[in-house]
Parts: structure tokens; C-alpha cells; sequence
């Protein structure tokens, strides 16, 4: 799960990591994490460490990236 402070950055990262072929889908933020944006990116978690590469690249500021709880 990726958080962020901006819904930009939500819809930037969504197109971002789309394009190179990661599924992920934009949610509303769960009520366990703190976010200043109301979304938030969920993904296959063996995918992190390529996520976290392409945000980090692509320039996208997140607010965190967390596990998801069962």
C-alpha cells in the first residue's frame, strides 16, 4: 500500500507503475494509516521493492509504503 500527501501524486503513480506493467489499484486509505490524500495504491507486496524504484525514479513523492494486515 502506498500512501500519499497529494491525489496528484496518487494519479501519477497509478499511470506510472500501470505502464510498466504492475497491477495496482487506486483505494480509498484505509483507516489504519494516516494519509493527507484520501487514496491510496495497492499492490502486490512481492512487488515493493520495483514499486518503491519506479516512484523513486519517476519523481513521485509518497507518504509511505506499507504492508497490508491479512
Amino acid at each position: 500500500m502506498v500512501l500519499f500527501h497529494t491525489t496528484s501524486m496518487a494519479l501519477k503513480a497509478e499511470k506510472a507503475l500501470k505502464a510498466q506493467g504492475i497491477a495496482v489499484r487506486l483505494v480509498p486509505t484505509p483507516r489504519q494509516f494516516s494519509s493527507d490524500c484520501g487514496f491510496a495504491l495497492r499492490f502486490d507486496w512481492a512487488e515493493r521493492e520495483r514499486v518503491e524504484r519506479l516512484l523513486e525514479d519517476g519523481r513521485v513523492e509518497t507518504a509511505g509504503v506499507h504492508e497490508l494486515d491479512g
